[in-house]
């Protein structure tokens, strides 16, 4: 593909296809600069004849997600934002970053300077994330794993080397175990680094969720990830561990975007983001968990150390395979803990060599995953590669959970390579007869001198070592090799196909509503129903027999043909008194405080002459809207310097503080960057020519 440095003027790159570009716009504040300058940058691009897809980052939280596919088709980003936006998956791509007001008035500006803009350094991503056609749910879907694997990694950073300082410096070998002495110092710091490993799997399963339901979908991922930890709430001596955590994650954040899709009363929809879903799909998840998933788990465990049991008397070979394999399969999970407190069992019948072979296991992932990070430095991004050196740092004192991050990032690669290191050590210190004599495992145990066979205990995790990091790296490049192959099929037949709107372009309905794409469920239903409202006729949207819009929240009682005040301060509470008349309004005087807060937080004036004031507080008893003109303008700090004539106050109650306002915020703030739309609004000679103006928004 040509890049954009080689692209003459106009909308075609030099080989004269359509210039492909993507943008981000992201404000720290709310939702109405970041659908402003997503609008303005989608209309230059049409007029310019070139190809864009814009991805918007507001709270209600990403809505048209860029996905892996385009990306790599893209000719340039442009970000316009105010906040931190995530720029390594543009890594390769020449991408264009500046504040969301120019995104606004200088969306021209954008497009062309975006051609000559520098390339972001990093590894461009390859066919290997979206390869052989992959869709929109298989991009969701690593980007949620991603997401919850990127939170939990301090946590299992921090945790781990706490724990591994405090054994190191605090801890002594005993019958008991590799202990620490209660009351002192270093355990203390070994109970905050405990701390750390519990948070770490309920924080992988709520940001997965988090990724896919958005807010929501926090709490039932947390709680579903905590209730998949803990064992003894479904009659099991261990918790799912880390891929119970990923099933918690994936169910709690699809839960949740179903739930979203259920048509509810329009009194109920405020609630719903922040009472009704969280609790519905928590108690939901959390008691199928229990009694469905959680059942199967506890028999595993049981029916797995009977079977261990039976085996004692078999070829030491076999077993210690058997127990490498259990032990670096799921890492603290139920798998894990049966063979490892199997070993634990027979160290006090003085049978040594079981928990021999599961200690030299134990080290070997976070072991392994680290010697990778190592060898093939390429394979890895910067942050996997830090978290490699932790890894191999917690591997020398036996913390295998500093191999997570990898098999939760990686579980059909990881995993694989893990259990066949893991196999490898067992065999060995069977083999030669090594014996632990306390439950701990790693090299720590073996310099504490509770290692019988200490040389060959090493030669044991040595080789696992190697096997595992060898494998990993081997079974990565397979994956990238396989996904280049599967995409040499549709990018040499159809390279160019598809520059139109079907690669993510929006069309005229787009461009009046809200972007379809991937984003949140309320995301999908507004951008069902807006583009539909603002690309009816005029004759058509004449119909409704009610003029109430906005879902009845803006009526003729909350409208103002043309405000008396002067100033902002003046304005804002001329139009809390108008609102006031709905008798929705209870404390007129607090609304108008709120109000001028938020004002104060960052002004609400958008450019174009136009303000959109808003203000969550109990003060008013149900979600109203109101709009008034000005005709000589008023001065309220918009960005472009205009006076605003066009102003819209938005009231809601703290409990409908959630998608509603925002939905509100968003479909005024695309509509109004329709330049006709404004001149019919400003131009409509009373207050019910208003309204069917403004019934367009929806």
């Amino acid at each position: 593909m040509t890049t954009p440095a080689d692209s003459p003027g106009g909308g075609t790159t030099s080989g004269g296809a359509r210039l492909k570009l993507l943008a981000v716009t992201a404000c720290p504040t709310g939702i109405a600069h970041t659908y402003m300058a997503a609008e303005k940058l989608q209309q230059a691009a049409a007029r310019l004849g070139v190809d864009m897809k814009v991805e918007t980052q507001g709270s209600i939280g990403a809505e048209n997600v860029l996905a892996d596919n385009d990306v790599r088709e893209a000719d340039g980003i442009i970000i316009a934002a105010d906040k931190e936006v995530d720029r390594e998956r543009f890594a390769g791509k020449r991408v264009l970053s500046t504040g969301v007001a120019d995104g606004i008035h200088r969306p021209e500006e954008l497009i062309e300077r975006v051609r000559s803009a520098p390339v972001q350094p990093g590894t461009a991503a390859g066919p290997v994330g979206g390869g052989g056609g992959g869709g929109k749910e298989r991009s969701l879907a690593y980007k949620a794993l991603m997401n919850g694997v990127s939170y939990m990694i301090p946590f299992v950073v921090v945790g781990g080397l706490l724990i591994a300082v405090s054994l190191a410096l605090g801890g002594h070998a005993t019958a008991e175990g590799y202990v620490i002495p209660e009351g002192t110092f270093w355990a203390h710091v070994n109970a905050i680094g405990g701390i750390g490993f519990q948070l770490m799997i309920p924080i992988l399963s709520g940001y997965i969720a988090y990724a896919i339901g958005d807010r929501p979908a926090l709490v039932p991922g947390m709680i579903g990830g905590f209730i998949a930890n803990t064992g003894a709430l479904y009659g099991s001596k261990a918790g799912a561990g880390f891929i119970g955590a990923i099933v918690t994650g994936f169910l709690a954040g699809y839960l949740v975007l179903w739930i979203r899709k259920v048509k509810v009363p329009k009194p109920v929809r405020p609630i719903m983001p922040i009472i009704v879903i969280p609790i519905v799909a928590t108690t939901t998840l959390g008691l199928f968990f229990v009694y469905v998933i959680g059942k199967p788990i506890s028999w595993v465990f049981e029916n797995l150390t009977s079977w261990l049991s039976g085996m004692t008397g078999s070829s030491a070979v076999l077993l210690g395979a058997i127990l490498g394999l259990m032990i670096a399969f799921d890492m603290g999970g139920p798998v894990n803990k049966t063979a490892f407190l199997f070993g634990t069992g027979l160290i006090a019948s003085g049978n040594h060599a079981v928990m021999g072979m599961c200690a030299a296991a134990i080290p070997v992932m976070p072991l392994g995953q680290g010697l990778a990070t190592l060898l093939r430095r390429r394979l890895y991004s910067d942050q996997e590669r830090e978290t490699g050196m932790a890894a191999l740092f917690m591997g020398m004192f036996g913390i295998s959970e500093g191999a997570i991050p990898f098999a939760a990032a990686r579980p059909a690669v990881v995993i694989p390579a893990n259990m066949l290191g893991g196999a490898v050590a067992g065999a060995i210190a069977g083999a030669a007869g090594v014996g632990d004599h306390v439950p701990h495992g790693g090299p720590v145990v073996a310099a504490l001198g509770a290692i019988s066979g200490w040389a060959w205990f090493l030669i044991a995790i040595a080789a696992g070592t190697v096997v595992t990091a060898l494998t990993t790296n081997a079974l990565i490049d397979l994956k990238a090799r396989r996904g280049a192959i599967a995409a040499v099929a549709p990018v040499a037949a159809g390279a160019g196909a598809g520059t139109g709107t079907g690669t993510g372009a929006p069309g005229p309905a787009v461009l009046a509503g809200v972007g379809a794409g991937t984003g949140t469920a309320a995301a999908v239903a507004m951008a069902a129903a807006a583009p539909a409202a603002a690309a009816a006729p005029a004759a058509s949207v004449a119909a409704p027999a009610t003029p109430d819009v906005l879902s009845g929240y803006l009526t003729a009682q909350t409208v103002k043909t043309e405000l008396a005040s002067g100033s902002k301060e003046a304005a804002i509470r001329e139009m809390a008194e108008m609102l006031a008349a709905t008798g929705n309004v209870r404390d007129v005087d607090e609304l108008v405080r709120v109000a001028l807060a938020r004002e104060a937080q960052g002004t609400t004036g958008l450019g174009e002459s136009i303000a959109i004031p808003h203000a969550k507080t109990d003060a008013v008893s149900r979600p109203t809207v109101g709009f008034a003109r000005s005709g000589a303008g008023i001065e309220w700090g918009s960005l472009d310097g205009t006076r605003a004539r066009l102003v819209f106050m938005i009231s809601v109650p703290e409990a409908a503080a959630g998608d509603e306002h925002l939905r509100i915020l968003a479909l005024l703030s695309r509509k109004l960057m329709d330049e006709d739309f404004r001149e019919r609004l400003g131009s409509a000679p009373d207050t019910p020519a208003v309204l069917e103006v403004l019934r367009e928004i929806g």
